[in-house]
């Protein structure tokens, strides 16, 4: 399962967007792994296009076609970059061979994996799902409050260009907030979670923007603030263009004017803190305006390349 210089193989089924994304940035940033096949079922796009003038192996006839390359054999690892319906057939039939799976839909198979908060704990799963881009862009905000104090409703608004939401976007928008929405909670900590994305028709396009808002319990605000400036840091690892657009808001909700939940029928008295960030594209492939797309790849990337380590190592 290894090419040259012993850099783990890898295939792309998606030749959109974000497929094409990714095949560009393996191609120029990694040194762990070697694209060895593009897979798509457009004859005609151009991910197929670029991947045949960039010397990699490809074919318009979907999983089917992926499985009766001649290099399927030696491919480690498939990224899925398709829809949610989709990946559950490509799925059954990659754990069948034994691949490696980086689920780039919100199809949620296998679990949540946010680089900045579980890779670690999670590099031995076979299908490992990266939720959705706006979850990618907030739940490790979510998660640094959670390490400070418990969070009890996380809520996050993901603002995409139009342009940017293809018709793999465009037809997961219901998986995309209940995915996001169940991460929040699964990986971010928090005990409610919910996920509102909104497809901004603005033209030029704006680059993505999300607000995170927290209700915890109270804390050291310094504490919240330090901890979220942190992980602010640790996603800019692997996604340059992430960042926050203003300092951390921390307000102080008191007993005498608690907030009424109407989701979890309750009131709640503690902080409410709030986090405005921004994602610029790196502008491999994509505008960089798109930074919806790029941090889910870089985020795949990452993940992918903490896999192939360890299997080096291992070897």
């Amino acid at each position: 399962m290894t090419g040259a210089k012993g850099r783990v193989r890898a295939a792309i089924i998606g030749s959109g967007n974000i497929g094409t994304d990714l095949m560009i940035k393996i191609m120029r940033l990694s040194k762990t792994l070697e694209m060895a096949a593009m897979v798509g079922i457009d004859p005609a796009s151009d991910g197929l296009a670029r991947a045949t003038r960039l010397g990699i192996a490809t074919t318009a006839e979907g999983i089917e076609g992926l499985v009766a390359m001649p290099e399927f054999e030696s491919i480690g690892i498939v990224f899925d970059a398709t829809s949610a319906g989709a990946h559950r057939h490509h799925n059954e039939i990659l754990q069948a061979h034994g691949k490696q799976v980086i689920d780039l839909t919100p199809a949620a198979i296998g679990p949540y994996v946010v680089p900045s908060v579980n890779l670690d704990r999670l590099a031995n799963e076979r299908n490992l799902n990266m939720v959705t881009c706006g979850g990618q862009a907030t739940i490790p905000i979510v998660a640094a409050v959670s390490s400070v104090a418990p969070v009890l409703y996380g809520e996050i608004v993901a603002s995409i260009a139009s342009k940017s939401a293809g018709p793999g976007t465009r037809a997961n928008i219901d998986e995309f907030t209940e995915t996001t929405s169940r991460a929040i909670e699964a990986v971010g900590g928090a005990t409610r979670g919910k996920a509102i994305i909104i497809l901004n028709p603005a033209e030029p396009p704006l680059i993505m923007r999300d607000t995170v808002h927290c209700l915890c319990e109270e804390a050291d605000p310094a504490r919240i603030a330090a901890a979220i400036e942190r992980k602010v840091v640790e996603v800019q690892a692997y996604v340059p263009g992430y960042r926050m657009k203003q300092s951390v808001q921390i307000e102080k909700i008191g007993n005498n004017a608690p907030l009424y939940l109407p989701d979890m029928d309750r009131t709640f008295s503690g902080l409410k803190v709030s986090v405005f960030l921004e994602v610029e594209g790196a502008g491999h492939y994509l505008p960089a305006y798109a930074g919806n797309l790029d941090i889910m790849t870089s985020a795949a990337l990452r993940t992918a390349e903490a896999i192939a380590m360890k299997w080096q190592v291992a070897a």
